[in-house]
């Protein structure tokens, strides 16, 4: 299968009109609509693309704590000095730090369905986006957290010392709601306090996070958001409202919103997989010749006939 890559109906001019931003976080909300170009069978991958931006440079990949995004409340001296200038404000220390973390790509990006696809229920899916052994073995939540839902939202109370929510968190999805202990709250700034689009309760197993902090080898870079399961059409229409918070002035980047299909690979297209299958092939037909050869007509070890001397 060939990648599908739609276009977008608004122009360049139109979409920074009524999207772009001055500063960081000013939640400037914005509908950018794709038109597809053609049939795209699912799944369909929704991605954000950043340009000029250098996640590769030493000083920015180093910058974390692998071990306070795994939940230690300790830190070494170490991991303090990679962190740094992003490790603690005046006596607030910062969890996560460093520049990897305080970076994230906190654009929101919300897909509107039309009613026929409202009907379909085609919707965008934002589970399943980062890799599961990231999930499973590199971050959890601070030691000492916890969190409960709630039987009933009217008497959820987050009451000290138990807990140390000043309200609770009410989830978007399904209206349920959360109360939630973070240790050392009175002198830790944590993740959802930073972004507060960031589930108190996901912290930093949040997928958007995780997937952001897999750095990226190349400036230009795109990263998963979302995807659909659902099929679309040539000439459908997909409609997204964009909370713009991350801004790209001030190291003259771009970004974009990008719909696409995947190669059968994986990834945009099939020639490196294929590459990689030829290669593959004749070194498992080589290493099948020796290994025939070497059963039926083996190579006595120290045969002289093999020497060659070197006549003056």
């Amino acid at each position: 299968t060939t990648t599908t890559t739609t276009t977008t109906t608004s122009t360049e001019d139109e979409i920074v009109q009524s999207c772009g931003i001055e500063s960081a976080n000013e939640g400037k909300s914005c509908l950018v609509e794709h038109s597809i170009n053609k049939d795209m069978k699912g799944p369909v991958m929704v991605y954000y693309e950043i340009e000029n931006f250098y996640q590769n440079h030493r000083e920015y990949y180093t910058s974390r704590d692998d071990a306070q995004l795994l939940g230690s409340l300790t830190q070494s001296s170490l991991a303090a000095s990679e962190c740094s200038p992003l490790n603690k404000l005046g006596n607030i220390t910062l969890n996560p730090c460093g520049l990897i973390a305080n970076t994230f790509f906190n654009d929101v990006i919300t897909f509107l369905p039309n009613n026929e696809q409202t009907t379909n229920n085609v919707q965008m899916i934002e589970d399943g986006i980062a890799w599961q052994s990231d999930l499973e073995y590199r971050y959890r939540q601070p030691d000492g957290f916890k969190s409960e839902e709630c039987d009933d939202c009217a008497n959820c109370v987050c009451e000290s010392p138990d807990w140390s929510c000043n309200q609770p968190y009410v989830d978007p999805r399904d209206g349920k709601c959360y109360r939630y202990f973070y240790p050392n709250d009175d002198t830790t700034h944590y993740l959802y306090e930073t972004y507060p689009m960031i589930s108190p309760i996901k912290g930093v197993t949040d997928e958007h996070f995780v997937v952001w902090m897999r750095v990226a080898s190349f400036p230009k870079f795109r990263k998963l958001y979302g995807y659909f399961e659902n099929d679309f059409k040539e000439g459908d229409t997909v409609t997204f409202r964009i909370e713009n918070n991350w801004q790209v002035k001030r190291f003259k980047g771009s970004k974009s919103l990008v719909i696409t299909t995947t190669s059968r690979y994986g990834g945009k297209s099939d020639r490196l997989g294929d590459c990689f299958i030829v290669i593959g092939g004749c070194c498992l037909f080589a290493a099948a010749f020796f290994a025939v050869k070497h059963i039926f007509k083996p190579r006595s070890l120290g045969d002289e006939k093999y020497l060659k001397y070197k006549v003056e």
